[in-house]
């Protein structure tokens, strides 16, 4: 029985040096866009809605796209911005794909259902700029949004969504009633409608294409039991509602290293996200 559940969802208390990893994502990801800039393949702060936060990056490879991915950062929907991750980019990119880096407005400032939407928004867009398949994935609180994107009654526009390939979502939250129980909350300020309404777990899957949606539950083996349970939970329950999904424990990793394979072209990570091959799909 978790008693603290404050404790339950504290991620840096529990790695080594875990403050030294902010800076060397966003040193790793200037260097990224610096690289990408000096052949005219970054394209940034793109605006899709008319607020601040409302811009994405876009990361093009050589050559025309395979497709399009789409990484949306965590934080607890509280934190960070698009800039912090761009170098987690690099093995999609690499492959050919073309990569969406979106921000969205923060809570307190945004309610997670009009963070939901802002997404939502931002990839439609993202969608009319890049042509083929579409592939989902996101850290944390970016992993609740993915996941989000292909619930029954998905914000994106039926012809993005019918472009939907594969989700991934890493070490994502898909059951948001426990965070009602977090000091958090009083930032987030998730009520019992709201929970209900963008959990993904407690929703059904959409049928992207009219074909099961294809989703690999990827979290970290060393990763606090909560996160672990989390992606167990929207892989088991979603199975059991026709999606196709499997769910990933990496070995060796934790919250804040569970995401390093994006980086790596060959990686099974990044294999995976762009193949949206599930083992023993159909």
């Amino acid at each position: 029985m978790i008693r603290d559940w404050d404790d339950a969802y504290a991620n840096g208390n529990y790695i080594e040096n875990a403050t030294s990893y902010p800076p060397k994502w966003e040193k790793a990801a200037q260097a990224f866009r610096d690289q990408l800039a000096t052949t005219n393949r970054a394209r940034l702060d793109i605006a899709y809605g008319t607020l601040t936060r409302e811009k994405y990056d876009l990361f093009l490879p050589e050559g025309t796209p395979k497709g399009l991915m789409v990484f949306v950062h965590g934080g607890y929907w509280r934190s960070f911005d698009k800039s912090t991750w761009s170098h987690f980019a690099n093995g999609a990119v690499t492959q050919g794909w073309a990569v969406c880096m979106p921000s969205y407005t923060l809570a307190p400032n945004a309610r997670l259902a009009t963070i939901t939407k802002q997404i939502a928004t931002a990839i439609d867009h993202a969608a009319g700029e890049i042509d083929g398949p579409i592939h989902l994935s996101g850290h944390s609180a970016g992993g609740h949004l993915a996941a989000r994107m292909i619930c029954d009654g998905s914000p994106l526009s039926s012809q993005t969504l019918d472009r939907i390939g594969h989700v991934m979502p890493i070490s994502g939250l898909h059951d948001l009633r426990p965070l009602r129980h977090t000091e958090m909350n009083q930032v987030l300020n998730i009520d019992a409608p709201e929970a209900q309404s963008e959990s993904p777990a407690l929703l059904a899957p959409a049928r992207p294409g009219n074909k099961p949606a294809r989703v690999t539950c990827w979290v970290g083996a060393d990763e606090r039991p909560e996160f672990v349970r989390q992606s167990d939970l929207l892989a088991n329950i979603w199975t059991g509602l026709g999606a196709n999904t499997q769910c990933v424990h990496a070995p060796d990793r934790h919250h804040f290293t569970v995401i390093d394979d994006l980086t790596d072209p060959e990686s099974d990570m990044t294999c995976c996200l762009l193949s949206g091959i599930i083992e023993d799909g159909d």
